[in-house]
């Protein structure tokens, strides 16, 4: 797996601030990943 911490740590930077996060890219790229990661550490 590959670590995307950068990424986790944009969307808890700006989780607060009333806008609508997209997260869009090619099949397969981890975004699942990404938001389940989120979900289970940090809401």
């Amino acid at each position: 797996m590959i670590k995307r911490d950068f990424y986790i740590n944009k969307l808890i930077n700006s989780k607060g601030n009333g806008k609508v996060k997209v997260i869009t890219g090619l099949r397969r790229c981890g975004k699942s990943y990404l938001l389940f990661k989120l979900y289970k550490e940090y809401l």
